[in-house]
């Protein structure tokens, strides 16, 4: 029985590898990869660019002449026309007729033409929706990953706290039983523990939040067993923002997809008024059409056989007609509606033109936004980091004190909680810092790794 299931689990080694590759910790990259792969606001703009295929292919067939086939047959009685020799008769009479036709526009005022250089700009601009979205669930899985490294070090900033505490509580207490200190100070020490256990529960509970927020933004189950690889993670540093915003900017300019798509948009828009204006040239179609029919009213037309019946194949034979035409439509008057599509279109150019120009306004914005917050959480670490290196040496001379009665319980405690407010202070630094960095960098065109 044992040999059979070692079989079957290196089966499913073999055969899956993805399944065993995923029940390691999983990087941001693999969180990046599966979310592309799996998230249904993809999908759904993927979608979306499948529809304007069509209207792209579509808009091209358009160009070709259609054809169409149809047959009726009709049945009369009394007084009935023979269609075939377009004569009155007083009888029944069976009508079958057969007819094939196709036209072509010839010239239409390039409509057919700008249509098609429309839907191509629409295919391209959906291209770039769904590379925005892309970029938006990539930064929103990077920050959520973020969350989960910087819970994961509050978590360990918090049960260390609570180790040292409880270190002091049997220490606290055995000097109570020697009548060193009294039993108040055994009481405020276990408190302050019991404080610290709940911040632990807390963080513990913070990070499970945290996890759940990255399953979902993934759109996959939830799985208590899912976790994070830690990475190393650098060290903030000036090194690390040797950044200009305007040179950012002009990349992220001609590189991020909202511009791209905002500019393919104005050049759709420009398109569309092509075509409205092209509705005020005349239209050129070329048409032909086919038909013949068969009427059981019809004599045999050879005068010399009289009275032979005139069988259905012989009368699809010979009452084909074919007929080949061109049409002219100009157009004088038609209730103002190319006036008004004219319009319309020169208003939809200037409405893309400002859309296009709050794209770079809100993307600069953005980029200030993030340099201004990566330097400012620079500064804050920076500070937080030396303030740390203060309260540590401060909190242990305070800690050795308390050990020997020269500190009651409050001053040590005032003192831990400092220290564990610096410490968690500098971590929220650290990663904003580093979230911040990385969208800068993000916007010049390089991809989200840690």
């Amino acid at each position: 029985m044992h040999k059979i299931t070692a079989i079957a689990f290196t089966f499913l080694l073999f055969f899956f590898p993805a399944l065993n590759a995923q029940q390691g910790p999983w990087t941001l990259e693999d969180c990046i990869t599966y979310a592309m792969e799996n998230n249904i606001s993809i999908k759904q703009t993927e979608l979306n660019t499948q529809y304007n295929e069509n209207l792209l292919d579509q808009s091209k067939i358009s160009r070709l002449p259609n054809l169409n086939a149809g047959a009726d047959y009709r049945f009369g009685f009394g007084r009935v026309l023979d269609q075939t020799s377009y004569e009155f008769k007083n009888s029944q009479q069976n009508y079958v007729g057969v007819n094939i036709s196709s036209s072509v526009n010839l010239f239409n005022g390039f409509q057919k033409k700008n249509t098609i250089e429309q839907n191509q700009l629409n295919l391209l601009a959906s291209y770039q929706d769904v590379q925005k979205i892309k970029n938006d669930i990539s930064l929103n899985i990077a920050a959520a990953y973020l969350q989960i490294l910087f819970s994961e070090e509050l978590l360990a900033v918090a049960q260390n706290q609570a180790d040292v505490t409880k270190q002091q509580v049997e220490r606290t207490q055995k000097m109570v039983d020697a009548g060193k200190l009294a039993r108040g100070s055994a009481l405020e020490i276990q408190a302050q523990y019991a404080s610290e256990e709940l911040n632990v529960v807390n963080s513990e509970n913070q990070l499970q939040l945290a996890y759940l927020n990255l399953q979902q933004m993934l759109d996959m189950p939830y799985d208590p067993a899912f976790v994070v690889k830690m990475p190393d993670l650098p060290v903030p540093g000036d090194s690390l923002l040797e950044i200009n915003v305007k040179e950012v900017y002009d990349i992220a300019a001609t590189v991020m997809p909202q511009v791209m798509g905002s500019e393919l948009n104005l050049e759709s828009a420009q398109k569309d008024l092509d075509i409205a204006i092209g509705m005020r040239y005349p239209t050129l179609t070329l048409s032909g059409n086919t038909r013949t029919d068969y009427s059981d009213l019809a004599p045999y037309p050879d005068p010399l056989e009289i009275g032979r019946k005139y069988t259905f194949a012989e009368q699809m034979s010979d009452n084909v007609s074919v007929g080949i035409g061109v049409s002219l439509n100009i157009p004088i008057f038609n209730g103002g509606q190319v006036n008004t599509a004219i319009a319309n279109a020169r208003i939809g150019i200037e409405n893309s033109k400002l859309e296009l120009q709050k794209t770079k306004n809100d993307l600069y914005r953005s980029i200030q936004q993030a340099y201004a917050d990566a330097l400012a959480a620079l500064k804050k670490f920076e500070s937080t980091e030396k303030a740390l290196i203060s309260m540590e040496e401060s909190f242990k001379y305070t800690e050795k004190k308390f050990e020997v009665g020269l500190v009651n319980t409050v001053d040590y405690n005032t003192s831990k909680n400092q220290l564990a407010m610096t410490q968690s202070e500098l971590l929220q630094a650290k990663y904003d810092f580093i979230f911040k960095t990385k969208i800068l960098n993000f916007y010049k065109g390089e991809p989200i790794t840690l």
